[in-house]
């Protein structure tokens, strides 16, 4: 028997929903009304069609990422406790940050197991030190990844490790003869600073070039630190182009071995120290922006860590957030999951096109490290972020608990355990450095000043 439930359905051209639109909109203009353009300048349609799709591909491997867990190295002690907890409760890869040449790394590792996923960021650059950590982790079995970026240091601390030149003959020595060297491009302070999606884009790229002209052959995989923002869209948008545009960048250096890996955190900028479990919600979404994104590695911190020191309950809460999404929401099935996405593929077009343009004004400009000097590179990342902090002193950004929903009442100043605003440190420094300030640091602060009054 032959009996068709329902009729065929025919797909509708897009100029015939625009047709119906307008009509819709009784004379009211189209462009005016529904589209919309981000504080980036990127316009927003109310629907997208495969009609105007312009496809291409940006290939992740969504199936093998890895929750990482970040640990600062204060007390070696602490920390071995903290990294076998983590790896006891589901964590994969270990992300360890060195603030000094006296802690005891040979101790750290000892306690890990051996085939593990280590990575380690110094916060200093001496080849003999790094060169012998990379030395005995081969003697021993252990296979670890020394993350490097000079380049960094210049725009957060304002000065070089030694000197342009010293800086650049050490990285240049460390990742000709060690395979556990790694350049890093880190993007974290951009966005945190307050730049915007297609500055944080642009400035990588060019970050990224700085080292591509200045060293002789890159073979080591590259890893790309991000920072994920609020705005879930624009974020895996946000991803996807910067492999694009680091792939269309590398085709010019044959000589380099351009393998990316990338590094996603959640941002601090939106994060606050009043009605602080809400931080939760913002973090979770943005880690589930890095996985669609394609991050390779995807980390969390958790809600009070602007204001406490590490405790076990709240890092188990930033963990089973990762642990929900990946073994519970399964984002770990399959690869290229937003392929095809007509709204994805148009956002991550113009965040190409227009990151590219500033990426070719840096670039005629004598490149990143000279826009440095000049103060170009802070003076429109400070411009970007004026205007968000405009939007959010006038209730046109929200921060649920800060500037709607508050409550009044709440008090924070006796769980204070860490300072969690900006910290002043006047000092001769041969750039401006880029400030890491939150959205909320003059109402929270306002609001402590008020508590202890």
């Amino acid at each position: 028997m032959n009996h068709q439930l329902f009729e065929p359905f025919y797909s509708i051209p897009s100029k015939q929903w625009k047709n119906k639109i307008q009509y819709e909109l009784a004379g009211a203009d189209y462009n005016t009304t529904l589209v919309w353009e981000s504080l980036e300048g990127i316009k927003v349609r109310p629907f997208y069609h495969r009609d105007d799709r312009q496809s291409f591909t940006v290939d992740t491997k969504t199936s093998q990422w890895s929750i990482l867990q970040p640990i600062y190295v204060y007390d070696v002690d602490k920390s071995i406790q903290n990294a076998l907890t983590s790896l006891q409760k589901g964590t994969e890869a270990l992300y360890f940050t060195i603030p000094h040449t006296k802690i005891n790394l040979q101790q750290l590792l000892l306690a890990l197991p051996q085939q593990g996923v280590y990575f380690f960021r110094f916060a200093f650059l001496e080849e003999t030190y790094i060169k012998q950590v990379i030395l005995w982790a081969k003697q021993q079995a252990y296979t670890i990844h020394v993350l490097v970026d000079p380049i960094h240091q210049l725009v957060t601390d304002g000065n070089w490790f030694h000197s342009l030149p010293q800086d650049f003959t050490i990285l240049e020595s460390l990742i000709q003869t060690q395979p556990g060297i790694h350049l890093v491009i880190d993007l974290k302070a951009y966005q945190n600073a307050g730049a915007n999606t297609i500055q944080q884009i642009a400035y990588a790229c060019s970050h990224l070039n700085e080292y591509f002209t200045r060293l002789v052959a890159i073979e080591q995989p590259i890893f790309i630190e991000v920072a994920i923002g609020a705005n879930f869209f624009f974020e895996i948008a946000k991803l996807k182009a910067l492999r694009l545009l680091v792939q269309l960048i590398g085709q010019e250096y044959p000589q380099h071995q351009v393998n990316i890996k990338i590094i996603a955190v959640p941002t601090k900028r939106n994060k606050t120290v009043y009605a602080s479990t809400i931080n939760q919600m913002r973090t979770i979404t943005e880690c589930l922006s890095a996985v669609l994104g394609g991050a390779d590695y995807v980390g969390n911190f958790p809600y009070d860590a602007l204001y406490r020191k590490d405790n076990f309950s709240s890092q188990q809460m930033a963990r089973d957030q990762l642990l929900l999404l990946k073994k519970e929401g399964h984002l770990d099935w399959v690869d290229n999951p937003t392929d095809g996405t007509y709204y994805l593929d148009d956002l991550t077009k113009q965040l190409v096109e227009k990151a590219l343009d500033i990426f070719k004004q840096i670039e005629k400009a004598d490149g990143f490290i000279t826009s440095i000097h000049e103060g170009t590179i802070q003076r429109k990342i400070n411009e970007s972020a004026a205007k968000e902090q405009a939007l959010f002193q006038a209730n046109q950004e929200v921060l649920v608990g800060i500037n709607t929903l508050t409550t009044p009442q709440e008090q924070v100043q006796p769980q204070l355990e860490l300072y969690p605003f900006v910290k002043q440190n006047p000092r001769k420094t041969l750039v401006v450095p880029l400030i890491e300030r939150r959205l909320a640091e003059l109402e929270e602060q306002k609001r402590l000043t008020a508590e202890t009054k």
